[in-house]
């Protein structure tokens, strides 16, 4: 029973940490915006944190237009994207709870007599640990202006946790740009 109980906490926490290490990918648009008259778009500028990043940042955005029938002009384009992003430093907290005297006590969340971190359950005390790292956190906002009335059009915006290998990190920003450009033009 204990290891089974092991092995389904082990499977939780291994999922969890799955989960907070995936892309937030989130867009927005004019619904007023008439996305068929736009065939053409123009860079405005791009601005990283990392100046590799902007030729990456720009290489799968024309990619992923151009897949769409988009043409890129140097000036002029009936559309007008700029990007920009920048990395900072969050506060991710995990919250561990042991059981002395064997087991998981009470139960999840339950720590008895009113106290917090502490608690008495059927098999003991509830032991709680709480941690507290920094995490480094990309975030990305590319963004579509009409040239003509330079009111803007499309947002696309992706926030994600950064790894400590760069080729990750190149793949994880490609797939997001993908992951904004999926549904694009959207339907007005």
């Amino acid at each position: 029973m204990r290891q089974l109980t092991t092995l389904t906490v082990g499977a939780a926490l291994l999922l969890c940490g799955t989960f907070a290490l995936a892309s937030n990918v989130r867009t927005d648009y004019d619904h007023g915006a008439n996305f068929s008259n736009y065939h053409t778009y123009s860079w405005g500028g791009v601005q990283s944190s990392n100046p590799l990043n902007e030729s990456r940042i720009k290489t799968a955005v024309d990619r992923d237009l151009q897949a769409k029938g988009w043409q890129f002009v140097a000036s002029g384009g009936s559309v007008t994207l700029f990007a920009r992003d920048n990395v900072k430093n969050e506060q991710e907290t995990e919250n561990m709870y042991t059981g002395v005297g064997g087991g998981w006590g009470g139960g999840w969340g339950w720590r008895g007599f009113g106290g917090f971190g502490r608690g008495f359950g059927p098999s003991g005390f509830i032991e709680e640990t709480t941690s507290v790292e920094n995490q480094r956190v990309a975030h990305l906002v590319v963004d579509v202006f009409d040239a003509t009335t330079h009111q803007l059009v499309f947002r696309g915006v992706a926030d994600n946790d950064l790894s400590k290998k760069a080729d990750k990190n190149a793949k994880t920003l490609d797939k997001d740009i993908n992951d904004m450009f999926k549904k694009f033009p959207p339907k007005s």
